[in-house]
């Protein structure tokens, strides 16, 4: 019964992730206006707004004009009700559970807004920081909440040298001001250590998408963010592993 009540949330809180995800890098409103047809300005009713199941009556259009709804819809809302099931599965009602649920959240939502607008909003950023810090503090104590919260200041700080030296030795920005803010979540979630393994597993996952993009788009623009978070949802998952990975490489 849990995992269907989960995956149903998954999916309900899919639909509000692309909301988020596409209306705050344009400054919209994600309350007003409601959801609508972006072809007509159609607003849907309740039964045009039931995740999947309604693009599946509807055949994939728009009930008042007939236009095409981007099956990317569906793709999020199904995507997001696994995150919600899988981390119950993994972990139970436990803090990894929660944090897991977060961290996915957010990627899912800076996967669509970075890739598209090249843009890390604040507020969906700071809301997982915030929640993380507040789980350790409920299924800790506040020295752990404390410990986590002085990781990602410093994770913070090695971002901003890392942008200093980088615009400066490539003469243009090597890191965007999301990138950066991104870090703290880094050290709020999984503290220095796992937060630097982190961080130099993202620089290998962006690898061979930034040299795509170097050789085949003029614009030669790479989003970093997706990758960043990609490494920490690597690192958060397998946790122990990369933990133990990571005091081996030290001990040699």
């Amino acid at each position: 019964m849990i995992y269907a009540f989960l995956a149903i949330l998954g999916l309900v809180f899919g639909s509000f992730y692309l909301v988020v995800a596409t209306r705050l890098p344009e400054e919209k409103s994600i309350i007003k206006p409601g959801s609508h047809c972006d072809n007509c300005n159609h607003a849907l009713k309740w039964y045009e707004l039931i995740p999947v199941l309604s693009y599946i009556l509807q055949k994939g259009k728009c009930r008042s004009c007939g236009a095409k709804i981007p099956f990317l819809t569906v793709i999020i809302e199904i995507i997001t009700g696994i995150i919600f099931v899988l981390p119950y599965y993994l972990y139970g009602l436990d803090y990894k559970f929660f944090a897991a649920v977060i961290i996915l959240s957010l990627t899912i939502i800076i996967f669509i807004s970075d890739f598209k607008y090249y843009i890390i909003n604040d507020s969906p950023l700071f809301t997982a920081i915030i929640f993380i810090l507040i789980l350790k503090l409920y299924f800790f104590n506040y020295k752990v909440m404390i410990h986590s919260a002085v990781s990602g200041l410093i994770m913070f700080g090695l971002f901003l040298l890392i942008k200093f030296l980088g615009d400066r030795i490539f003469k243009k920005e090597s890191l965007g001001g999301g990138d950066i803010k991104l870090a703290i979540l880094l050290g709020v979630a999984l503290n220095l250590k796992l937060g630097l393994a982190a961080f130099i597993l993202s620089a290998f996952i962006a690898f061979p998408y930034a040299l795509f993009v170097s050789i085949f788009k003029k614009e030669g623009i790479v989003p970093y963010g997706p990758f960043i978070i990609a490494a920490l949802v690597i690192v958060f998952m397998f946790e122990s592993q990369t933990l133990q990975l990571v005091n081996d490489l030290f001990y040699l």
